[in-house]
């Protein structure tokens, strides 16, 4: 695949997650009751950036829990054999849950997430929150947060890059 289009650089990026971070605390009306989980792999950078912005604007620290969905997936042989690298050192039970990822697409891993925090305990709410979505949807679900919408055709894909995983900042669309 080619690169189209370069959608944000680290300077949007950043605007998106600060603007995802204060949409969480209105929404929940505040962050006494909130816990971020990240969907590994982009998922959980983005989870520990939207806790630091909220830290830093509000002097609280939010727990910030790491969910492999690899075992949950439908539309994916699972090896029972992975390891599964899920990591939520607190109780889900009565939390307002906020799962984090890079992009949404059909919902398949949206799905799986949601499956593996129920195992886990009975949230009061889970609510979602992505950097990009890119529509096509398979299942009904929406993100209650979204840093971009960015409508694309099924031969297209969206490439978030991170720091910590791929050294550098940016939101590529990719196509033929």
């Amino acid at each position: 695949m080619v690169i189209k289009a370069k959608i944000m650089d680290s300077g949007a990026m950043d605007r998106a997650l600060t603007r995802l971070s204060h949409e969480i605390i209105e929404k929940n009306n505040g962050v006494e009751n909130v816990v971020l989980i990240g969907i590994k792999t982009r998922g959980v950078p983005i989870a520990n950036r939207i806790a630091e912005k909220i830290k830093n604007a509000y002097n609280v620290t939010i727990p910030v829990g790491v969910l492999d969905t690899s075992r949950y997936r439908d539309d994916r042989e699972c090896d029972i054999n992975l390891t599964d690298c899920t990591d939520i050192p607190f109780a889900v039970a009565g939390k307002n849950v906020v799962l984090v990822d890079d992009v949404l697409y059909t919902g398949r891993t949206v799905r799986a997430a949601i499956e593996a925090i129920i195992k886990k305990g009975r949230p009061s709410i889970i609510e979602l929150a992505v950097m990009m979505d890119r529509g096509h949807r398979e299942l009904p679900i929406r993100p209650d947060f979204v840093g971009k919408n960015v409508p694309t055709s099924k031969a297209e894909n969206i490439k978030v890059n991170l720091q910590e995983i791929d050294g550098e900042e940016s939101v590529l669309l990719l196509g033929n």
